[in-house]
């Protein structure tokens, strides 16, 4: 399960037993920060915190304020400035020299528009949620949102309709972007969220090598499907974290999906003939990632035998096969080798080269274009 499902499934589950807490949600960035926007942290008036917002530095400053929110019922803005070069800074243990402004808010305000994000997350559709931070008007409260979903629903409202409208058109051209960011509405300050569906993974082959990578990518959020010809191989006792099984014969995979910029898969049977079908029905589909477990020679064969049988892979097609997959980490084992795929495939989803960061002159992460108030 992602950190966002996790969030909101406690955001569910404690309102159910008439839990107070308190969300904490990052809304810009400037400088080197641990986390990016729309990061959060659930502050339950018992227990453990759910999420974070740092490196572990920031979260007990924002779970006392957290409890100070749920205490008055009223939301504030926090600035978390660290960009000074002084001891005093480092000190403090931020780790990355940056600033961070979080909203943090009684997490009852949150609750009806976590359960339709939870339906959005779990039902794979992308949405945007508009949340009023700073409010120059009596008429709108922070706190107030807005959901718009991909297929043009709305859900909730930040106050009149003609700011709703606004809030809407400004959702929709953000879906577009995918970009987040920090907007002015008026008299209204909004945090627009841009929330994607989980990348989906399509495992080929049950074997004993595919266990560690499901594991491994559904611990990133990824949702696993595993395919296979061997029936008693597809089972949640075998592969827990997988979201689905398919039991079918290789040539009709790629006609079990609807492919997109967000679906990967590796074939990984160890099985030449079953590997070749597996490739014969995955190619041209339009995937972003396919990688095929072995030596560069084998996967060159059965190109040629496809080749050879009218099947030529385009170079589009080529581009996004990977064989042998995953990073030249010198991985052995199916543990290594599973991270190693994972981290490929990581690196191609954010459209990273996978280098080592000490040879990366540009900033780790993409510049915002919002920065916090100051």
């Amino acid at each position: 399960m992602s950190e966002i499902s996790d969030v909101l499934s406690a955001i569910s589950a404690l309102h159910a037993r008439g839990e107070r807490m308190a969300l904490a949600t990052i809304v810009s960035v400037r400088g080197s920060t641990y986390r990016r926007p729309g990061a959060r942290l659930l502050v339950p008036e018992h227990g453990a915190a759910v999420g974070n917002v740092s490196g572990g530095c920031l979260e007990g400053d924002v779970e006392r304020i957290g409890r100070e929110v749920m205490a008055s019922g009223e939301p504030r803005l926090e600035l978390f400035d660290l960009t000074a070069d002084g001891d005093e800074v480092w000190g403090y243990g931020l780790g990355c020299n940056g600033a961070m402004e979080l909203f943090i808010e009684p997490a009852e305000h949150a609750v009806a528009t976590a359960a339709a994000l939870r339906t959005a997350v779990e039902e794979e559709r992308a949405c945007c949620l508009v949340t009023v931070i700073d409010s120059g008007t009596d008429t709108v409260s922070p706190g107030a949102r807005l959901l718009l979903h991909a297929d043009g629903r709305v859900e909730g409202g930040i106050g009149s309709d003609e700011a709703d409208a606004a809030a809407a058109d400004l959702a929709r051209h953000a879906l577009d972007s995918g970009v987040s960011s920090l907007e002015q509405l008026g008299e209204l300050r909004v945090f627009t969220e841009v929330l994607l569906p989980p990348p989906r993974l399509l495992v080929c082959g049950a074997g004993h090598d595919a266990i560690p990578l499901v594991r491994q990518a559904a611990s990133l959020g990824w949702h696993v499907t595993v395919a296979d010809v061997r029936r008693p191989f597809l089972s949640h006792d075998r592969f827990p974290d997988a979201v689905a099984f398919l039991h079918a014969e290789p040539l009709v995979v790629g006609d079990a999906f609807v492919p997109d910029a967000r679906m990967s898969a590796v074939v990984m049977t160890h099985n030449y003939l079953r590997d070749i079908d597996y490739l014969r029905s995955l190619l041209g589909r339009g995937l972003a990632y396919l990688g095929v477990l072995g030596p560069r020679r084998r996967t060159d064969q059965m190109l040629a035998e496809l080749a050879a049988t009218g099947i030529e892979p385009t170079a589009a097609d080529l581009d996004v096969l990977h064989a042998p997959a995953g990073l030249d980490l010198g991985a052995e084992g199916p543990d290594e080798v599973a991270w190693s795929i994972v981290a490929e495939l990581l690196a191609v989803h954010r459209g990273r080269a996978g280098g080592p960061l000490r040879a990366r002159t540009a900033p780790i992460h993409a510049v915002p274009e919002a920065e916090p108030a100051v």
